[in-house]
């Protein structure tokens, strides 16, 4: 063990040394130096206003918010000018995972039983397929084999929440993200503990973690923190919807720093069973298709991907898109490191290698790469 340390720190080193040949930065100087002015330049180049990255391994632990020096004056918060410190971005589909935790705390309590149709738990009313939505549980919605679309109707209207599901294909026939189905199992959480989301993500997840500017819905604190999200040409498009009732589909707003607590939660099993938390992140090897393409080396886990590489081996990933706000995050086990980041730019995916890259210091091909940008 101490001589693959040993190795990885003669590699990091050496890759730093290069990067020093190429930048401004001084000789002995904080490695976040290198690595701000290589985002800088990254985001410079996908047209980005602003990235928020934190990156821990065991040979080094960096923090950064980094802006396109092109929207230095006309970054803005809901209220005001200027980019806050830490600015809160929204985070889109890392929502899920999180309430993936909490669903696995509910089934290592005995709570929740995976396999248990949620109608148990919860109405069906909305399902015009009433008999198919009986065949729902809580292990087809989190492994996205629920045969639902994304949504039944655009998320943020005002009669969602009242609107008809109906599926596209059977329950359990093959893999179909949804966050329509996870909302769903959202109810039956609900009604299981008797409290709305936001409230048993606080008790679970966002206090006994430390995560203070992490929330499913809209607080006080986002009229100062929260930034605006910008599309592809770069015009500003607000900070979005202001949430009252949390949505676990993609709702939650967090800054990198809060959600690498959680994803360090994740790689360390924290708050859960050692069983459980292997469980969580064991791949259902089930095929998974975008776009008619078949991505042979990813799976799904318990509400989170996986990919099976033949240089890192398991990887851990989530992304997160909600227009003009794009996040992303990775789980190397091998190495034990964790890296997310975000972005309030529609171009934020066209980062994902470039940036992963640069943190696994090497030139290996993901598949998730692929698996953003087709």
């Amino acid at each position: 063990m101490n001589a693959m340390k040993t190795v990885s720190k003669s590699l990091l080193l050496t890759f730093l040394s290069a990067f020093s040949l190429l930048s401004g930065c001084k000789s002995g100087e904080d490695n976040s130096c290198f690595y701000r002015e290589n985002l800088e330049k990254i985001i410079v180049d996908e047209n980005i206003p602003l990235i928020q990255l934190r990156y821990i391994s065991p040979e080094e632990d960096i923090a950064l918010q980094v802006e396109n020096p092109a929207y230095k004056d006309s970054l803005s918060t809901g209220c005001s000018q200027g980019t806050p410190e830490p600015a809160v971005f929204q985070a889109a589909s890392l929502s899920k995972p999180v309430f993936a935790y909490i669903v696995m705390k509910l089934y290592e309590n005995g709570e929740l039983d995976l396999d248990k149709p949620l109608y148990e738990y919860t109405d069906i009313d909305r399902f015009v397929d009433k008999e198919m939505a009986k065949k729902l549980t809580a292990r087809i919605v989190l492994s996205h084999r629920s045969g639902l679309p994304n949504w039944s109707k655009k998320v943020r209207s005002d009669d969602w929440h009242i609107s008809p599901i109906k599926f596209i294909f059977p329950v359990d026939s093959c893999f179909g993200y949804s966050g329509e189905a996870f909302a769903f199992l959202q109810r039956a959480v609900e009604k299981i503990r008797g409290k709305a989301i936001e409230e048993i993500a606080k008790e679970e997840v966002f206090e006994p973690l430390g995560m203070e500017h992490t929330s499913y819905i809209w607080i006080p604190a986002y009229d100062t923190l929260a930034v605006d999200g910008y599309n592809k040409n770069g015009i500003s498009k607000g900070v979005g919807y202001k949430h009252v009732v949390g949505n676990v589909g993609y709702s939650l707003r967090t800054t990198a720093e809060d959600y690498s607590k959680f994803i360090q939660a994740l790689l360390n099993g924290t708050g859960l069973k050692p069983e459980t938390a292997q469980f969580m992140l064991e791949p259902n090897r089930k095929p998974i298709f975008k776009k008619g393409v078949n991505f042979s080396t990813l799976s799904w886990a318990q509400g989170i991907y996986t990919e099976e590489n033949p240089v890192h081996g398991k990887l851990v990933f989530h992304g997160g898109d909600n227009g003009t706000f794009k996040a992303f995050f990775l789980i190397n086990p091998k190495v034990q490191s964790t890296m997310v980041f975000f972005t309030n730019s529609s171009n934020g995916f066209k980062i994902i290698e470039p940036v992963t890259r640069m943190f696994l210091k090497d030139t290996a091909h993901l598949e998730v790469y692929d698996w953003y940008n087709i």
